[in-house]
């Protein structure tokens, strides 16, 4: 499973600058550097699953939108674009400010370092609710939700072969991690 990404070779740059701006498809601004993402087949085909679970769910039970990609301004740095996200009120126009209230990642080879690193990091101080790291080569999800515990994440959940994943945001919603990544490359 590859994915090109590819920095673009810009002075930093603000939300407002890269919303204004004309980048291709995909991209996404993190630190205020733009990057461009080209998942592959198998990365698009993982999310596409959970999206459709998702999407569902979400319509069987009248609860929320689930989508992929948008415009999630998190900061004036950070405008993310995740594989697949979840928000209880449906988002409007091209951008929403601030993160849905969960965020899904497929990892590539290409992005798993920032996915797993700064944007973590700036997805929990957006307030993010939950995050999902989809990690194919391990057929396992790690979940990183709030608890009472304190204002950030709580240790990770890895979610692996064998079980369901599932979560408190979504009541009744449950998918076979297996099935995730069944006849892949």
């Amino acid at each position: 499973m590859t994915a090109m990404t590819a920095h673009v070779a810009t002075p930093r740059i603000t939300a407002d600058e890269f919303l204004s701006g004309d980048y291709p498809t995909g991209s996404e601004l993190v630190d205020g550097v733009v990057y461009m993402m080209d998942p592959a087949f198998d990365h698009q085909e993982v999310a596409a699953r959970i999206l459709l679970a998702l999407r569902e769910w979400a319509l069987e039970r009248a609860l929320g939108r689930a989508g992929f990609g948008g415009n999630w301004v998190l900061s004036d740095g950070h405008v993310y674009k995740p594989d697949v996200w979840w928000i209880t009120e449906r988002p409007r126009g091209t951008r929403h400010a601030g993160p849905p209230e969960l965020a899904i990642e497929v990892r590539s080879p290409g992005t798993w370092a920032i996915d797993v690193g700064r944007k973590l990091r700036e997805y929990e101080a957006a307030g993010t609710a939950e995050l999902w790291l989809v990690d194919p080569p391990s057929t396992s999800v790690l979940v990183f939700r709030r608890d009472a515990s304190g204002p950030g994440f709580a240790a990770a959940v890895d979610v692996g072969a064998g079980e369901r994943l599932t979560s408190p945001l979504l009541p009744g919603f449950a998918i076979d991690v297996d099935g995730l990544f069944t006849d892949l490359g």
